[in-house]
């Protein structure tokens, strides 16, 4: 800690934060589940007038007349995401990133991303760490506590259809959770993404059996754990990944992060829809109605429009903190499916970021910088 007005913080790059345990998907799991339990008593803030949202969001416009200013194309975007978030973590921070489609001719990321860490009280930097495994791991911790709760005991199968970043965690935090999975069924578009993301079983879980399928709903049928993750373009739901019910094994869990859509009447009638937060997607509802599927194409958000229109329910929503602190039971009828939308939220970055900055001041990991020994303009 910084003696003030003295102001030094850690910098923390990607082989610090490997180092610090940035992978242990086993902790962010544990951590991403008391997240969920301090959220549900209200100890946490996020930014909007309504404490929910998801973040302030800068993009382009498809011409301009200023020949420097970027133009609108796949996933061109920049993102404040700001937080804090009490008990044992304590802790406000912000994760930032630019996201450009057009990043991997170069060989970067889609997104790149910096977590900062902030003193509750000064708003004193304590860290600025690399931040791309970072929210890839909680993203997939969120659907592993999930997985924790909802999937069968003695699940085997998992499902996945496509086969990215955000699949190979949430296949982690599966196996986590999950020991006893022997399959994995994976649908993509491309043999090169395929290809890799066998390859990545095979290396991290050589007794898993990673295929690739055809279709959808071949990923589907059998599966106990069915966990999407697809780039589509937004605004007609008609064109997002679909899943019939015929396809879904009795039981199973289906997580998504993206796009998904089914059909109306097993949404209404016969699935059980779980979400991470369901402030998050009433504040979506809120920001985007009347159609905020249409923007925000995630099926908790198409839940929200039918509750909109009166054709559901807001109770037909469970929200996960409920059920881990005991509100709501883990299973309300034998055999249901789970439909479990994950909207992420950056008080996740900034649970795991904590830990692992914790970790590496233990273990006396990253660079101290200083930014300032006395303020200048105090």
């Amino acid at each position: 800690m910084s003696e003030y007005p003295e102001v030094d913080f850690l910098y923390l790059n990607e082989e610090d934060m490997i180092a610090a345990g940035v992978k242990d998907m086993k902790g962010c799991v544990e951590a991403m589940e008391e997240m969920f339990k301090l959220m549900k008593v209200g100890n946490y803030r996020m930014g909007g007038a309504n404490g929910n949202s998801h973040g302030t969001m800068v993009t382009f416009p498809e011409s301009s007349p200023f020949p420097e200013m970027p133009v609108d194309g796949p996933d061109r975007r920049f993102m404040a995401m700001p937080a804090y978030l009490g008990g044992k973590f304590d802790m406000a921070g912000m994760k930032w990133y630019g996201s450009n489609a057009e990043n991997r001719k170069k060989g970067l990321p889609r997104s790149i991303l910096m977590l900062t860490l902030n003193d509750k009280d000064t708003g004193a930097p304590l860290a600025y760490m690399s931040a791309n495994i970072l929210s890839a791991y909680r993203t997939g911790a969120v659907p592993g506590v999930g997985f924790k709760y909802f999937a069968p005991e003695h699940s085997e199968v998992v499902g996945i259809v496509g086969p990215g970043v955000m699949s190979k965690t949430a296949l982690a935090a599966a196996i986590a959770v999950r020991p006893m999975i022997k399959t994995v069924k994976v649908k993509g578009r491309g043999k090169a993404s395929l290809d890799s993301f066998i390859e990545y079983v095979k290396t991290e879980y050589p007794g898993v059996d990673c295929y690739a399928v055809d279709s959808i709903e071949e990923a589907v049928k059998d599966a106990d754990i069915v966990s999407v993750s697809t780039s589509s373009p937004t605004g007609d739901p008609e064109l997002y990944p679909y899943i019939a019910e015929s396809w879904i094994k009795p039981g199973a869990i289906i997580e998504t992060t993206a796009a998904l859509r089914f059909d109306d009447g097993f949404i209404i009638n016969r699935a059980r829809t779980v979400t991470d937060n369901v402030k998050l997607y009433e504040a979506w509802e809120e920001e985007y109605a009347p159609k905020a599927y249409n923007t925000v194409p995630i099926p908790a958000v198409h839940v929200e429009d039918l509750i909109a229109e009166g054709k559901m329910k807001p109770e037909q929503i469970d929200d996960l903190g409920d059920v881990l602190v005991g509100n709501v039971p883990v299973h309300r009828k034998e055999g249901e499916v789970v439909i479990y939308s994950v909207g992420g939220m950056p008080v996740e970055d900034v649970a795991w970021g904590t830990i692992v900055y914790r970790n590496a001041l233990e273990k006396g990991i990253g660079t101290k910088l200083k930014l300032w020994d006395k303020p200048a303009l105090a």
